[in-house]
């Protein structure tokens, strides 16, 4: 791909981010004349006002579907970071012939009939049934400590970060296979987070010939440590 070919993003943000996670990408892409948009999940980042009992997987679905469609969009590189993953199957189910290129930044791979809750980590599902427990329909953001940043990033990042709905792991996910029937199909994997339900994706669509994967040697918030890396396998995937 020239850089003169214009190429339109939607990046999907994960657990307690926001659209602003993806800043140093999205500039990188844009000074190249790319389209690039960043919708924050209902509930998080600047829409954390909007927080509330009623957010489940599907509003988080709505939120980027209604993106594309209210801006025309097609033929787009369509990318979920983490949780991000569920939201961008989703979409897939809902608009699949507006997407040209799929792409799971060190994200959640999930099969039909699944819940956020059936994938987490210990930590985050405990948290979530402890949320569930208290009537309480968040559970605490944390530190990006566990993502493993530092420094000037770690304090960006965790004056951003904002309190995760509960209800988008609780509501299982309808899958049919739209995600495997896009063309161009890529699993992201940062090599130092490790996190078993990537790792496993990242094997599994490496056996397979209609994927393309990558590796990237950082921690979880791949858009944060390693912006240039991938604004550079974005492209290449686009």
């Amino acid at each position: 791909m020239k850089d003169t070919d214009q190429q339109t993003f939607v990046l999907v943000h994960g657990t307690s981010h926001g659209g602003w996670c993806w800043i140093r990408v999205a500039e990188r892409l844009r000074a190249n004349n790319h389209r690039v948009f960043t919708p924050t999940l209902t509930g998080c980042g600047e829409r954390s006002h909007l927080m509330s009992p009623n957010i489940d997987l599907d509003t988080h679905i709505t939120d980027v579907v209604n993106v594309i469609e209210w801006e025309e969009l097609t033929n787009i590189v369509l990318c979920g970071h983490s949780y991000g993953g569920w939201v961008v199957s989703g979409v897939a189910e809902r608009i699949e012939n507006r997407i040209g290129s799929i792409v799971f930044l060190d994200a959640f791979m999930p099969v039909d009939g699944e819940r956020g809750i059936d994938t987490q980590s210990k930590g985050s599902r405990e948290a979530v049934l402890a949320a569930q427990a208290r009537g309480e329909v968040s559970r605490p953001a944390g530190s990006t400590t566990k993502y493993g940043l530092s420094g000037a990033d770690l304090a960006w990042a965790d004056s951003k970060i904002t309190p995760q709905p509960i209800g988008v792991s609780l509501q299982p996910i309808k899958l049919t296979g739209a995600r495997d029937r896009i063309s161009k199909k890529s699993f992201i994997l940062a090599t130092g987070y490790n996190n078993p339900p990537f790792v496993n994706s990242y094997e599994s669509c490496k056996q397979d010939p209609t994927w393309r994967v990558f590796d990237v040697p950082c921690h979880h918030d791949v858009m944060i440590e390693m912006p240039e890396a991938l604004t550079e396998i974005l492209l290449e995937v686009a």
